[in-house]
């Protein structure tokens, strides 16, 4: 019987989730554990694929480790827990493009790509979901550029490593972005709030309003009684 996790690279533990899935097979949940950790040890801080082939009646089983998913390896290189949640309008890394093909290569032999350069554009695929910048550049531009032959020189020399000048230049730049995208945040959040502050502002002026014309009503109404009155006694008269 097999059995799919997605666990913790060197770090799965005990839970519900994998004792419901475990705990009926008869096997020894801390010996699992512990030779999944050792499998997948190389990915720590990645979420990995594993494969469980357990034989019901021994309970013995084989361990299958995939590469961990595209997302989770950029995450990684970037040191991010999670993506952005707006990635068309906040952006949350810049990465280079020698960290993709790396990541590309690492990736190769699940992925349904003929070459070098068809792997990239598909991390460049994932950066867009991720809301992450490529080169200082925004994933499309890099597409383009891609199948332009901009980097033709880095995919055939299959470089996986930037050079230390041009990871500190990407790192300044996503500060000043990032700086700029919390900035205007704020901005949108304070002009929510003083549209909001408006918007009760206005309700409360016309509730007042509405209270101000009912008493008014309400002090009118007698006095047209008593004019009524008067006149229903003239014509008697």
């Amino acid at each position: 019987m097999k059995i799919k996790l997605l666990v913790d690279g060197g770090k799965m533990a005990p839970g519900p989730a994998v004792a419901q899935q475990l705990g009926p097979m008869g096997i020894n949940l801390g010996k699992v554990i512990a030779d999944v950790n050792a499998a997948t040890k190389s990915f720590s801080g990645t979420k990995v694929p594993v494969e469980l082939d357990v034989d019901p009646k021994t309970k013995n089983y084989e361990i299958s480790v995939s590469s961990p998913p595209t997302s989770e390896l950029i995450k990684k290189e970037l040191g991010l827990e999670n993506g952005s949640g707006e990635p068309h309008k906040i952006k949350v890394g810049n990465i280079s493009v020698e960290s993709l093909i790396k990541i590309a290569k690492t990736k190769s032999s699940s992925l349904l790509a003929k070459n070098t350069k068809s792997a990239l554009k598909l991390m460049v695929g994932t950066c867009v979901s991720l809301g992450v910048l490529i080169d200082n550049k925004d994933p499309a531009e890099v597409q383009e550029e891609i199948d332009s032959g901009h980097y033709d020189a880095e995919i055939s020399e299959e470089k996986t490593e930037a050079s230390p000048e041009k990871l500190e230049k990407l790192s300044k730049f996503f500060a000043v972005r990032k700086a700029k995208q919390e900035k205007d945040k704020k901005a949108e959040e304070e002009a929510a709030a003083a549209a909001e502050a408006e918007k009760t502002a206005a309700a409360t002026t016309a509730k007042a309003g509405e209270g101000g014309a009912k008493e008014s009503e309400t002090k009118e109404a007698p006095a047209a009684d008593e004019k009524a009155k008067e006149a229903s006694k003239e014509e008697k008269k």
